[in-house]
């Protein structure tokens, strides 16, 4: 019965704070963890689904050795295609003097691999 009596003695300003504080939504926010870092074998089986995407590659050929060009037929178009894939899968963007450097599967695994931003 106190809390009446004292919420009557507030002034009217006060009052309807209190009453619009009760009434508002809470809003909670999550916090997510990094999840920890890719396994090269996740990357590896990630890479090699976006090739076996690819129409012109020879799927008998994708390997960890395999060069986009000389075994897996792909001219330098679609070598960019492919990166522009791996940018979306992994949510990173590369820069192009870094494209350029990424020849084939194995390029493209220890690129991912040394990023802490690819997930």
């Amino acid at each position: 019965m106190f809390r009446f009596a004292a919420a009557a003695f507030r002034p009217a300003a006060a009052r309807s704070f209190v009453a619009s504080r009760q009434a508002m939504p809470v809003i909670a926010a999550r916090w997510y963890s990094a999840g920890g870092a890719l396994s090269r074998d996740d990357i590896q089986e990630r890479i090699y689904q976006i090739l076996r995407d690819f129409d012109k590659v020879n799927q008998d050929k994708i390997s960890p050795v395999s060069s986009f060009t000389k075994d897996l037929g792909l001219d330098s178009l679609d070598t960019v295609e492919v990166v522009m894939a791996i940018e979306e899968e992994f949510s990173v963007e590369i820069p192009d003097d870094e494209a350029d450097k990424i020849a084939s599967v194995k390029d493209a695994i220890e690129y991912i691999s040394h990023r802490s931003d690819a997930h």
